[in-house]
């Protein structure tokens, strides 16, 4: 397939490939029953690769081109899906609004799993890691009547939550990391997977006091993405779906012993407009961190695309990074603990 020259959100070319098209049927919810389960897979226009043990702190899953070329999925990957190009032809602009845009998003946890994994902000090229709290490795609670995340969870890239900026209506700054996303496509994804997804709404969820947006999207390719275009089309067609995204984000670090989430706005999830003037936001936030406008708050911002940006490095930087991560090993077991049903 002819690779593809497009220009990313800071000027620079980057190359990009034809849709991703083979996705996994299953996913099983301990990678300790298939070592290799998702090494190396292709996902879109993008290969990952892991290292280290899985289920333990030492596993990375790390990002390359479909060239080889390892990147940073926080900067490198583009925040919205280019458009296709035709033959030759230069690409088309985009005739529909910012809120009909196509957005990427990093799968980090795919539904029914438990593993809070997530993009390592603080790391060269931020592969990502499973969390670790008190020594631990963190994993989300089962919630009666759910299991684990109830959606593919991940984060938009190109995106920072600015913890120097507070927002004007709920007044609470931002938690540092890139926007969170709850695909709520029915495919249960991979981590390290990228998918498009179209933005339906956001949820400003109050995190220990950090403003913490969920944006509530579907994966383009999904077949109900046809139908469901707007958070009210999800009320609709899925009576409930909605009650129980907030009620799982209300209650999910109870049993840690942690307090109840709470929210802007009461609780209401704002329409798709609301959520791409969000989106757009953070984007800008981002552009100021990785051109070293801001405070950049312990973020790592090592990219190899981003020409503006004084973070910029070289092909072998980027491979000299991952390499000295540990090799790929066997899956360390889970604890049964992580099955248990907590009742809230």
């Amino acid at each position: 397939m002819r690779p593809l020259l497009l220009r990313s959100s800071l000027g620079c070319l980057v190359t990009t490939f034809g849709s991703f098209s083979a996705t996994r049927n299953k996913f099983l919810t301990h990678v300790a029953a298939v070592p290799h389960l998702y090494n190396l897979r292709k996902t879109m226009h993008y290969q990952i690769e892991e290292r280290g043990h899985p289920n333990s702190p030492d596993y990375r899953i790390y990002f390359k081109t479909s060239e080889g070329k390892y990147i940073s999925p926080f900067h490198d990957i583009p925040l919205k899906v280019a458009p296709e190009q035709d033959n030759d032809l230069p690409a088309k602009r985009l005739k529909k609004n910012d809120s009909e845009v196509l957005f990427n998003m990093v799968v980090e946890v795919p539904r029914w799993s438990n593993a809070k994994m997530e993009i390592a902000t603080k790391e060269p090229l931020n592969p990502i890691k499973q969390d670790v709290k008190k020594g631990k490795l963190r994993y989300v609670a089962n919630i009666f009547p759910h299991k684990g995340y109830i959606w593919n969870y991940g984060a938009i890239p190109q995106t920072w939550e600015d913890p120097n900026h507070t927002d004007k209506e709920t007044k609470c700054c931002g938690d540092n990391d890139p926007i969170d996303v709850c695909d709520i496509g029915t495919q249960v994804c991979f981590p390290g997977q990228v998918i498009k997804v179209k933005v339906l709404g956001i949820l400003a969820m109050i995190d220990e006091g950090e403003m913490d947006w969920k944006v509530i999207a579907i994966n383009a390719d999904d077949p109900d993405a046809k139908i469901l275009n707007s958070i009210e089309d999800v009320r609709k067609s899925r009576p409930g779906h909605l009650e129980a995204t907030v009620d799982w984000f209300r209650k999910y670090k109870v049993p840690d012993g942690k307090p109840e989430n709470q929210f802007g706005f009461n609780g209401q999830f704002k329409d798709k407009d609301f959520a791409v003037e969000i989106i757009k936001s953070t984007h800008e936030h981002w552009r100021a961190l990785v051109q070293k406008q801001t405070n950049s708050g312990g973020i790592e911002c090592k990219n190899v695309s981003c020409c503006e940006s004084p973070f910029k490095c070289s092909t072998d930087e980027a491979r000299e990074a991952v390499q000295s991560s540990p090799t790929f090993g066997s899956a360390h077991p889970v604890s049964p603990e992580v099955d248990k049903w907590h009742f809230v």
